[in-house]
């Protein structure tokens, strides 16, 4: 039982640092996918939005897969936790489900009609960017905190407790955050006057995005004492000024790479990068709370044999996802030929 015990808390650690792998990895690969869609609505074109769809046809509908092994493993991991977040965030989820699965139909039916397209090409822009949002208001409302009834240790808030300024202002973020990873997705695999207006639009999402980081971070350490310690007491100063020096640092070389038009790749590879490290960030704010900050992974966890019976198959899946999507993206790397279509 010493061994369990011992053992449990290393399967506990892993299995947080599993799921929160899926869901950066689901972010930054739909992330450029849902911000090519909402690029839709300020590239009137036919033909450039032909192109645009083009980059992502052949890999988009294998992003979720990352959603469902995050949502699947808090279930399985951590089902107490499971059943506090799901209630506190059941509408933006919602929201968030009912319009990838639109936004989904949309990408589909609109190659298969003439007279419907523009009414499609609506409603991919409206689901990328419910879908968006919906997922910044989720995380703001996360951050914020969770009303927990500690005597049925279940869910005590109301039903709109998720909507507030901050979550509002985390889902603007998100939205435009999102459209720079698809805008210097763009400019990487297309050429001439597309990828040119790309990099201008990256540049303006790009600081946008960086005030929206200003905003959020120096917002967040006060919605709760224990944000505030972690960021502004003892080590936590350095820290900070650590964290707020890589992310200028990113953001400045993004910006210079904008500038240089044979760096195609460089530019998405530092949105990325920039997106990392406010995932890192996010995780050491509420580490190791898995409901800010009342709840563990420790209290929240499943016991340690069915962790150590999901590891088993996470480590068989994960690494073969990985690799299919990594073959995918390898397949079809390069650009965008005008010429050739969808099917």
């Amino acid at each position: 039982m010493q061994i369990t015990e011992g053992f449990s808390l290393d399967l506990t650690t892993t299995w947080a640092f599993i799921i929160a792998f899926a869901v950066y990895v689901y972010v930054i690969l739909d992330g450029f996918d849902l911000g090519l869609g909402m690029l839709f609505a300020i590239e009137p074109d036919r033909k450039n939005r032909d192109v645009m769809m083009n980059s992502v046809a052949p890999v988009w509908d294998g992003n979720e897969t990352w959603l469902v092994l995050g949502g699947g493993g808090l279930f399985a991991a951590f089902p107490l936790a499971y059943a506090l977040i799901l209630p506190a965030l059941y509408v933006p989820i919602t929201a968030m489900l009912l319009a990838l699965i639109f936004r989904g139909v949309a990408f589909e039916f609109r190659w298969r009609t003439e007279r419907w397209r523009g009414v499609w090409d609506i409603s991919f822009i409206a689901g990328s960017t419910v879908a968006s949002f919906s997922q910044g208001v989720a995380l703001g409302a996360f951050l914020q905190g969770i009303n927990v009834d500690e005597a049925a240790r279940a869910y005590g808030g109301g039903w709109y407790d998720w909507l507030t300024p901050f979550s509002l202002t985390v889902g603007a973020a998100v939205v435009v955050g999102y459209m720079l990873l698809g805008a210097t997705w763009l400019v990487m695999k297309t050429e001439g006057p597309l990828q040119e207006r790309m990099r201008s639009r990256a540049w303006a999402f790009g600081l946008i995005t960086m005030a929206f980081i200003g905003v959020v971070s120096l917002w967040t350490p006060f919605l709760q004492d224990g944000y505030f310690a972690r960021w502004f007491e003892g080590w936590g100063v350095a820290l900070s000024i650590a964290v707020a020096a890589v992310v200028v640092v990113i953001a400045v070389l993004m910006f210079l790479s904008l500038r240089v038009h044979h760096h195609e790749y460089r530019p998405f590879v530092l949105a990325l990068a920039l997106f990392a490290v406010c995932f890192v960030g996010l995780g050491i704010c509420v580490f190791p709370y898995i409901v800010p900050t009342q709840i563990t992974i420790y209290e929240a966890a499943a016991p340690a044999a069915s962790q150590i019976f999901m590891l088993v198959g996470a480590s068989v899946l994960i690494p073969l996802i990985l690799i299919y999507t990594a073959y995918a993206y390898w397949v079809f790397r390069g650009k965008i030929d005008p010429n050739e279509g969808y099917h």
